[in-house]
C-alpha cells in the first residue's frame, strides 16, 4: 500500500473517530462514557494512585518492561482500557502505560491546571469558600498541585488539600471530566 493511500485511510479513520466521538458528547455538556471495561466499569474513567510506588509498564504484564515510576500515592490517572486484572492508564502529562489493578483506588483526586506548568510567575488557581466566582478565596494554588475531590456538581468541584478545603471552578482541573456531577 502507497504512503499516500495510508494517509488518507489513516484520516478517514481519524475522522470517523473524531464523528463518533462527537455523537457520544451528550447535548447537555455532561461527560458521556463511551464504552464499560471487562470490569463493567465505564471508559474512560478518573481514580487515583493506591501505593507509594506503582510502576507503569509498556504492556499488561510484569514481562512488559517498566516504562516510568510514580513514587506519589494520590496522583490522578485515568483510565482507558482493561485487560484482565491489568488497566491502561493515562496521566495528566499524557504519559500512558499498564498498571495492575491492585495499585490503582477509587478515590478522586485531582491536579490544578497542569496545562499552566511552566507559564511564568503570578499563575494561581483560586480556591473559594463556596462555588461561586464572587465567594471568597481561601486558597491560591500553583498549577500542579495534587488535590483530593470530594464532589463535582459540573461547574465545581469542592476539594481539600493540605488542610485547606474550598471549591474550586472545574474546568481548572485535570481529574474531572467536564460537567461531570459526583459525590
Amino acid at each position: 500500500m502507497s504512503f499516500v493511500m495510508r494517509h488518507v485511510i489513516s484520516k478517514l479513520s481519524f475522522a470517523l473517530i473524531a464523528a463518533l466521538t462527537g455523537a457520544l458528547i451528550t447535548a447537555s455538556g455532561a461527560h458521556a462514557q463511551a464504552a464499560k471495561g471487562a470490569s463493567g466499569l465505564p471508559l474512560p474513567r478518573f481514580v487515583s494512585l493506591k501505593a507509594k510506588s506503582v510502576n507503569l509498564r509498556i504492556g499488561p504484564s510484569v514481562d512488559y518492561a517498566v516504562a516510568f515510576r510514580y513514587l506519589r500515592p494520590g496522583v490522578p490517572v485515568e483510565i482507558i482500557q482493561e485487560y484482565d486484572n491489568w488497566r491502561r492508564i493515562r496521566d495528566a502529562d499524557g504519559t500512558e502505560g499498564w498498571v495492575n489493578q491492585a495499585l490503582l483506588s477509587g478515590d478522586r483526586t485531582a491536579v490544578t491546571a497542569p496545562w499552566m506548568r511552566g507559564k511564568g510567575e503570578g499563575v494561581f488557581v483560586n480556591l473559594r469558600r463556596e462555588p461561586q466566582s464572587t465567594s471568597a478565596i481561601v486558597a491560591r494554588m500553583e498549577p500542579g498541585v495534587v488535590i483530593r475531590v470530594g464532589e463535582c456538581n459540573g461547574d465545581w468541584c469542592h476539594i481539600e488539600t493540605q488542610g485547606v478545603d474550598g471549591w474550586i471552578v472545574q474546568s481548572e482541573i485535570w481529574g474531572a471530566y467536564p460537567g461531570e456531577a459526583f459525590k
